[in-house]
């Protein structure tokens, strides 16, 4: 990474008068979300017990993931047509309405409408924050808002299911979802204000059609991965396999041409986010399960590696936003590199004869090199967007971050089920590790090649 002139640390860019109030609003939205996801995880099992749903356990997760995957495509097409006021306000909106609804159910069928409207205010706010940043702040002060994204998911990461825990016991699993409530009318006054100071939008004669059919049929493909990954079976390598074709059909619609095949340029910004992380989720997924089973962990050690994964991840994240002038593309290698490492330093993991504290060792510097490449995707990916396709392009970013995590995850569960088993998880752990390290491998490789001139680029 290379620092030019003498500008390497940021002043004053968070809280100066123009972006104090944009500042706020998006980080008190990205921390209402970390929250609520961590909490639902920790409430799930006492609030789906109560309503007589343990038969549907899951059920709430992938209602989730299906409205936020429609609702992200959606979000990208809208804010190419309208800039990205109607889906900030329209997904904090539609949140706060299903944490009201999943507060208030009284049977299964009304905890999964509160989640679907949970999932699709979520897919809203993913895109459209992007492009309120790409509006807000220039090419040069993106490191440092996107460092301090990075940090809001990290409180909520180390305490939040233990705060979720307490609600839980103490004042019931509906205060997991109501007690958000004021915070989220907070937040969306806020962005009100925010998206009253924005200029006029003009959409540009090359804005992207991604139209509603592709996104349905990619958002049950990933429903499919993942429910096939959650229940490995015959039954379930069938509807995962068909869960592929679709995605193989949408995928064609949404994403930018040459990203399957990483073609230099923006598509390999966009592929670069599919396969970090997919790397990364495979080892997240995998890797409680290992320590419990291989080493013996009980259930409150054998998560600790995740919250260090988030503390190095917050870490890197905040170096980064410190130098403005570092060069992104090499950033975005250095991260690559480092979660090889990370991922290549599990890979011993699995192994019995090796101690599990390596873990601890591999989430570091893993979680390291996810804060360095993250933010450096993002600013990357509104340099070399045009201004009429940056919505399309950030919904394709985060269909492939779905799209990746999903595939690594699946894979690690036919894993388990073919050679090896929850209860003896190491030789399918150690496979998946070392296929996990060659797709980061594989994203330094293809990080390395960059148009002539392209480097140069800026926007904002």
């Amino acid at each position: 990474m290379t620092i030019t002139g003498d500008k390497a640390k940021p002043k004053g860019v968070l809280w100066t008068p123009e972006h104090r109030v944009t500042t706020t609003g998006l980080l008190l939205m990205v921390t209402l979300i970390a929250f609520e996801s961590m909490g639902v995880a920790t409430a799930m099992p006492t609030m789906v017990a109560d309503l007589d749903g343990l038969a549907l356990y899951a059920w709430p997760f992938t209602t989730f993931l299906v409205s936020s995957v429609v609702a992200t495509v959606l979000s990208g097409r809208l804010g190419d047509r309208k800039g990205p006021a109607p889906a900030l306000l329209a997904g904090t909106g539609l949140f706060a309405a299903g944490l009201l609804v999943a507060g208030l159910a009284h049977d299964m069928p009304v905890l999964l409408l509160g989640r679907a409207l949970q999932g699709f205010g979520s897919g809203l706010l993913l895109v459209s924050v992007s492009l309120l940043i790409a509006l807000t702040f220039s090419d040069r002060e993106r490191p440092v808002i996107y460092a301090a994204n990075a940090a809001a998911w990290v409180l909520p990461a180390v305490i939040g299911p233990s705060i979720a825990g307490v609600v839980t016991v103490s004042l019931g699993w509906r205060w997991v979802f109501l007690g958000l409530l004021p915070l989220t009318g907070l937040g969306l006054a806020l962005l009100v204000v925010v998206t009253r100071t924005l200029p006029r939008h003009v959409p540009g004669t090359s804005a992207s059609h991604a139209g509603v059919v592709p996104a349905v049929v990619a958002a049950l493909g990933v429903a499919a991965l993942t429910w096939a990954a959650q229940h490995p079976s015959l039954p379930a390598l069938a509807y995962g396999a068909a869960g592929l074709l679709a995605l193989a059909y949408a995928l064609r619609k949404l994403l930018p041409a040459g990203t399957l095949t990483s073609r230099p340029g923006l598509p390999t910004v966009i592929a670069s986010r599919g396969l970090i992380a997919g790397a990364y989720a495979g080892m997240e997924a995998y890797l409680p399960l290992t320590m419990s089973e291989v080493h013996g962990y009980g259930p409150a050690l054998a998560g600790l590696p995740l919250t260090v994964t988030a503390l190095g991840w917050s870490a890197g994240s905040m170096l980064q936003g410190r130098f403005l002038d570092w060069s992104r593309e090499a950033s975005l290698r250095t991260g690559f590199a480092l979660v090889a490492t990370g991922l290549a330093i599990f890979a011993f993991v699995p192994l019995p004869s090796f101690p599990g504290w390596m873990a601890f060792v591999a989430s570091a510097v893993g979680g390291a090199g996810m804060g360095i490449a993250m933010p450096a995707i993002s600013v990357l990916l509104l340099r070399y967007s045009p201004e009429a396709e940056r919505g399309f392009n950030t919904s394709a970013l985060q269909l492939g971050d779905w799209v990746g995590s999903a595939l690594t995850i699946g894979l690690g569960g036919v894993l388990l089920a073919s050679i090896a088993s929850a209860k003896e998880p190491s030789v399918a752990i150690l496979v998946l590790a070392v296929l996990l390290t060659g797709l980061a491998l594989l994203g330094v490789r293809l990080t390395g090649r960059w148009p002539a001139g392209m480097t140069q680029a800026t926007a904002g």
